[in-house]
């Protein structure tokens, strides 16, 4: 009949020849859901004649609105799908409110402002109405106004709403409601609208002026809306009136891959679809296109636990599949060598590339260990939906003053936290500061040691004088403490971590437990009797900053090349990969510890398990840690309860070490080879990787375990050990060092700021020294 329904199945096809009337496509992970969308277009306008302009098809991301309209160009052959109306809610709603701005009282020019525009706004509010901005951040009170718009909640219903005000006491910021008020008046004064407001306007424009709503439900005869279980109230409301006059309305989703609460989103929407229109028609996509029929099985079996749910069951005709892997690891950095490992393994046995591979995680303070084993492999890997752990914010800013004290000449760590948090040091002083540095020829540190020399006075003089006195005092305990105690003292005098606990929001908690996960790694490190190469490491502050630095030097890769892909669960939804690793199925971590206060957070999480094993084409791997450092503290954790919902017979639990709750010592007995990766018996190791290296004769093994290090052979300084300024080492040159003793340096290497020596010891053997922390006495 028509071509391009002839590479759909008999639901798919359904789905496009339906014309009129309300119609739900449950569409189950894998389905085909998009194909069907933009063939229903091209459809609709190749054989019932609809004009492009009367069709509106809404979708989440403009990556997704893009891919739509070219596939809609290439099923027609013509350029008509460019007068269709697809996008995301916000960019479509931006558009009809340029020309029906006036209506509202807006400029039909209005600016719409990001989200830093927005705090920025909320912050000239918050300082004019004299309240305290550090009670009243920004970006809290942002998120709260945010939430209230998406709900359709207005100033006015907000200040008079009991149980709001009742939250907003508690956290003691009564003060929203006049905020909220404010900065709504401001936007209008200023002829701006927010992202949300893009939502609330249209659903007052349509709400309150009849001849616009009559204007545009008579345009859109047509509507369709991808990913429906992600609607808000707002979007919700707006589809409602703007299809109220056709009934025309297509909605594609799956209830099972509502994950988004957390912005506003509600699963009521796609459940309530069948109540709001009478006759609707229903067709679910079961058929599956992309995973093996076991991690389909396994899928089905999980959701199933849930009450709240439209019925469905995937099928496949793909391979039935290996079984679904179970590994038990001793710690979470055990569990990223494995990880790593098993990439590596894959790769040679099955001739898999890296940007076949995802390591898929609850939040994004879990990707540390996986970044470290992956960088320590050489396996090139992209952090997606965030910065690389070391680039974010908050780390950067917490190792910034861990590398002051280590090395104060460190200018653009010292600018960084010089006035982090806040102690009164503004950007003149700054500027002075190494304005007075580079006349003098001095480092900006000694500005600050000498300030009263350089004219400082008052409050700024006392402020720098506090701050010296704090860097001196820490660097005092360099020599006493160990890596962690520096670092833990770091953070509780600066208030950095008191302040990010206090931040409340998702960021806040977010970043609050980033710098906590930093912490964590340092005290590992002062715990670990070896590091990874072998060498018995010094447990001091410049040690830890020395390996860190090094991980954290490689150039960046392109987004586009073949990597590894790290991100969290939240992020992958949409995303497939021939192999995944859903990682950290712990209690409190997955199902996280904030959200099973309730059934419908509860089941909100078994949906996001659900997401992870559907993002899976030929092999998963599920993996969860005994142990876990939280808070510098090391905490037992159980199995995650989603994995008694696996049936046995899905399962291969030879890498779980015994019962899913049987937590015993298995592991702390056995061989080193055992423990370090973190399962059973050599015999199951075997099964994963084959025999051990030294049998195999065909390949290169993946991964060599480093040799136990040489105890290192202590030596006493010479009396006249001076460190000798080593800017301009040379390789043969004769070198002592404080504890390796005497050396002959073989190699120059790393940046010119960060230089790298390789020193062949008399008595120890070959190590690389960092100068920039390393006391060095030049010999000859």
């Amino acid at each position: 009949m028509h071509e391009y329904l002839s590479g759909l199945n008999e639901r798919q096809k359904q789905a496009v020849l339906h014309k009129d009337g309300p119609i739900m496509i449950v569409a189950g992970a894998g389905s085909g859901k998009t194909k069907v969308l933009t063939t229903r277009i091209a459809h609709l306008m190749a054989f019932h004649r609809v004009d492009a302009f009367n069709i509106l098809a809404l979708t989440f991301t403009n990556k997704a609105a893009r891919e739509m309209k070219e596939r809609i160009e290439k099923i027609l052959g013509n350029a008509d799908a460019r007068n269709l109306y697809v996008g995301t809610f916000h960019s479509v709603f931006a558009r009809i409110l340029r020309g029906e701005a006036h209506r509202l009282g807006y400029p039909n020019s209005f600016t719409i402002y990001d989200t830093d525009d927005a705090k920025g706004v909320l912050k000239t509010v918050i300082n004019e109405m004299n309240l305290d901005d550090k009670l009243y951040k920004p970006n809290v009170v942002y998120n709260r106004i945010s939430s209230a718009k998406n709900a359709l909640v207005n100033p006015a219903e907000y200040a008079v709403d009991y149980y709001i005000q009742q939250e907003d006491a508690r956290s003691n910021r009564p003060a929203i409601a006049q905020i909220y008020d404010a900065y709504a008046k401001r936007c209008f004064k200023n002829g701006a609208m927010d992202f949300d407001d893009l939502l609330i306007k249209m659903y007052e424009l349509l709400k309150n002026f009849p001849e616009s709503l009559h204007k545009f439900q008579h345009k859109f005869k047509y509507i369709l809306i991808d990913e429906y279980q992600d609607t808000n109230p707002a979007q919700y409301e707006v589809i409602k009136l703007l299809a109220a006059a056709h009934e025309n309305v297509c909605v594609v989703g799956d209830d099972a891959q509502s994950i988004y609460s957390f912005r506003g989103a509600t699963i009521q929407n796609i459940l309530q679809f069948q109540k709001d229109y009478e006759d609707v028609t229903v067709i679910k996509l079961e058929q599956n296109y992309r995973s093996t029929q076991n991690i389909l099985n396994v899928a089905n079996e999980i959701i199933s636990n849930n009450k709240n749910q439209i019925p469905k069951e995937l099928w496949t005709e793909n391979a039935e599949g290996e079984k679904i892997r179970l590994v038990r690891t001793m710690s979470d950095n055990e569990e990223g060598k494995f990880v790593a490992d098993t990439i590596q393994e894959q790769k040679l046995r099955n001739h898999f590339s890296n940007r076949d591979f995802a390591i898929l995680y609850r939040t994004n303070a879990q990707s540390r260990a996986f970044e470290e084993s992956l960088r320590r492999m050489g396996i090139a890997y992209t952090m997606f939906g965030g910065v690389s752990f070391y680039s974010r914010k908050e780390i950067k800013d917490f190792v910034a003053y861990l590398r002051v004290v280590v090395n104060t000449r460190d200018e653009e760590a010292l600018k960084r936290i010089i006035n982090y948090p806040v102690r009164g040091i503004g950007k003149t002083t700054i500027d002075k500061c190494v304005l007075f540095a580079n006349t003098h020829n001095i480092s900006m540190w000694e500005v600050l040691e000498q300030a009263p020399r350089f004219g400082f006075k008052g409050g700024t003089l006392e402020s720098i004088e506090n701050f010296v006195v704090f860097i001196k005092g820490c660097q005092s305990m360099l020599q006493l403490k160990n890596a962690y105690e520096v670092a833990f003292h770091v953070g509780k005098q600066t208030n950095i971590v008191k302040e990010l606990f206090n931040d409340k929001t998702t960021e806040g908690l977010q970043r609050y437990e980033n710098v906590q996960e930093l912490l964590n790694s340092i005290k590992e490190f002062t715990e670990t009797p070896s590091n990874d190469d072998g060498e018995v490491g010094d447990k001091g502050l410049s040690a830890y900053l020395q390996q860190i630095t090094l991980l954290t030097d490689a150039d960046e890769k392109d987004p586009n090349a073949d990597t590894v892909k790290l991100m969290t669960i939240h992020a992958a939804k949409g995303l497939e990969f021939p192999v995944v690793f859903a990682a950290g199925l712990e209690e409190m971590l997955f199902p996280n510890a904030m959200s099973i206060n309730t059934r419908e957070e509860l089941e909100e999480e078994r949906r996001l398990f659900y997401v992870v094993i559907t993002r899976a084409k030929s092999k998963l791997w599920i993996t969860y840690a005994n142990s876990r450092y939280k808070f510098g503290q090391l905490v037992q954790n159980e199995p995650s309860r989603f994995i008694e919902e696996i049936p046995q017979q899905y399962l291969d639990r030879s890498f779980a070490g015994g019962g899913i709750r049987n937590q015993g010592t298995s592991f702390a007995q056995g061989s080193a080879f055992d423990r370090m990766r973190g399962f059973g018996a050599s015999e199951q190791a075997e099964k994963l990787y084959g025999p051990p290296p030294s049998k195999r004769k065909d390949t290169v093994p993946a991964y060599v375990p480093p040799k136990s290090a040489p105890k290192v052979v202590e030596h006493k300084p010479s009396q006249d050990f001076v460190p000798s300024d080593t800017s301009n080492l040379q390789a043969g040159q004769k070198v002592e060092h404080q504890k390796f003793g005497f050396g002959t340096v073989s190699k120059m290497e790393g940046s010119t700021h960060n230089p790298v020596a390789t020193v062949l010891f008399d008595l120890n053997g070959e190590k690389k020294i960092m100068l920039n922390y390393a006391k060095l006495r030049i010999v000859e």
